[in-house]
C-alpha cells in the first residue's frame, strides 16, 4: 500500500476506510442492536412459504450482533497495528519486505557457513568435490532450471551447459563471473539495412562455415555480405568472439536454430538474450560453488 501515485489515493483509501467502519458500526448498533419491546409482537412481513412459514421481522440474536461487534472492533485494531490505511505503515511498523528480510538474515546466519567454508578453494578443485557439486546441484536446481532444464542441456534460446560452447567463455572465472553480473547477448537485425536476397544468401554461407548443406548459388554472394557486416562480430573465419557474445558459427550448436528459416530469422530481426545477475541475490559463496557446478558438467 506504499507505492502510491500521489499522497490523494492514500488519503482516499484512509478515509473511505474510516468511513465504512463508522458505517458498519451505526448499522449494527441501530439496526442489529434492537430488541423487541416487552408485550409487542414480532410482525409478519407478508412471505408466506407452504401454507404456514411466515417471515417474521425478529431482531437478530443476540450472539449475532455481539460476534458482528467483535469481528468490526477486530478490523479496526488490525488496521492500527498494520497496514492497510493508505499510506500508514501500522503501529508495529511490520512490512512484508521486513518480514522477508528477517527471514533471508536468519537463514544466512544458519546456512552461511555451509557456503562459505568452499569459497577459498578455487573453482577447478571445488568441481571435483563431491560435497561441494551436491550443493551445486541443488542450487542449480533451485535458481537455474527454469532456464537450462533440470538436466542442464537448455532450450532454443537458453544455453546448453554440458557442451564445451560458450558465448563468453568456458573457463571457470568467466562462468563465475556470468552468474555473478549476469550477460546481454545482442544480435543487432539487419533487416532494414540489407535486401532480403542478400540476408538469404548470408544464411546459405553462414551454414556452410557450420558443414550444413547449402545453395551453392548464393554462397559466394553471402560470402561478400558476411565479411562487409557480421565478420566484426563472429570473426572472419565465423569462430565467433567470446568478448562480444558472439557465437561461434562454425560448429554444429544454434542456440536459436540452425535451419535457413531461423538463421534469416536471427539476421533480419536479431537477437536479445539475457543473463540475469545473481551477485546480490545469492551472495558470492553461493555464486562460487554454483560455478563449480556449472563448469564440472561440461567437463
Amino acid at each position: 500500500m506504499a507505492d502510491f501515485t500521489s499522497g490523494f489515493w492514500s488519503w482516499y483509501v484512509a478515509i473511505l476506510s474510516i468511513i465504512s467502519f463508522i458505517g458498519v458500526l451505526y448499522f449494527t448498533v441501530r439496526v442489529g442492536g434492537k430488541k423487541l419491546p416487552p408485550g409487542e409482537k414480532v410482525e409478519s412481513m407478508g412471505h408466506v412459504w407452504d401454507e404456514d412459514l411466515h417471515e417474521l421481522n425478529n431482531p437478530a440474536p443476540r450472539w449475532w450482533y455481539l460476534m458482528f461487534l467483535f469481528t468490526t472492533f477486530w478490523a479496526m485494531i488490525y488496521l492500527f497495528l498494520y497496514p492497510g490505511l493508505g499510506s500508514y505503515a501500522g503501529y508495529l511498523g511490520w512490512s512484508q519486505i521486513g518480514q522477508y528480510e528477517e527471514e533471508v538474515q536468519a537463514a544466512n546466519e544458519k546456512y552461511g557457513p555451509i557456503f562459505d567454508k568452499f569459497l577459498s578453494s578455487d573453482l577447478e578443485s571445488l568441481a571435483k568435490n563431491p560435497e561441494a557439486l551436491t550443493v551445486g546441484s541443488r542450487l542449480f536446481s533451485t535458481y537455474c532450471t527454469t532456464c537450462h532444464g533440470s538436466d542442464a542441456r537448455g532450450a532454443r534460446g537458453f544455453p546448453n551447459l554440458r557442451d564445451k560452447d560458450w558465448l563468453f567463455g568456458g573457463d571457470p572465472e568467466n562462468i563465475k563471473t556470468t552468474i555473478m553480473h549476469g550477460r546481454q547477448g545482442v544480435m543487432a537485425a539487419w533487416g532494414a539495412l540489407i535486401s532480403e536476397k542478400e540476408i538469404h544468401d548470408t544464411a546459405e554461407y553462414i551454414r556452410t562455415l557450420g558443414g550444413l548443406s547449402a545453395d551453392p548459388a548464393a554462397i559466394a554472394s553471402g560470402q561478400k555480405t558476411f565479411t562487409t557486416f557480421c565478420a566484426v562480430c563472429h570473426g572472419a573465419d565465423g569462430k565467433g568472439n567470446i568478448q562480444l557474445g558472439a557465437p561461434n558459427l562454425s560448429d554444429d550448436i544454434w542456440l536459436y536454430g540452425g535451419s535457413s528459416k531461423k538463421i534469416i530469422e536471427s539476421i533480419t530481426n536479431g537477437r536479445n538474450g539475457v543473463m540475469p545477475p545473481h551477485q546480490d541475490f545469492l551472495g558470492e559463496a553461493k555464486v562460487h560453488i554454483l560455478a563449480a557446478y556449472v563448469y564440472s558438467l561440461s567437463n
